[in-house]
């Protein structure tokens, strides 16, 4: 099973969004400064702000992809305020 998932860098204000297999190893990635060859080593120290789990990896993709569209860090922060939100992407891209 997937998980699409959003970390928020306190350090430089950012947003992350992706999908994984494993969160905790995906994370302990991007907090992981001598691995980490992406864009996100700015942002060390990286936090889990946001999880939607128990998905295909094809609904993962879909909806990391929707996210990512949207460009919009209200909508980020409204997925965790509003917990219908993540129920209605797990219907729409299911």
């Amino acid at each position: 099973m997937y998980s699409v998932y959003i970390l928020y860098s306190p350090k430089i204000d950012k947003y992350y969004i992706g999908y994984s297999g494993n969160i905790s190893n995906r994370l302990a990635y991007h907090n992981n400064a001598p691995t980490n060859k992406i864009w996100t080593k700015r942002g060390i120290p990286w936090e889990l702000f946001f999880n939607l789990d128990d998905l295909s990896r094809s609904q993962a993709m879909r909806i990391e992809k929707h996210i990512k569209k949207m460009k919009s860090r209200v909508f980020i922060e409204n997925l965790v305020r509003d917990k219908d939100i993540g129920l209605e992407l797990r219907k729409r891209f299911g």
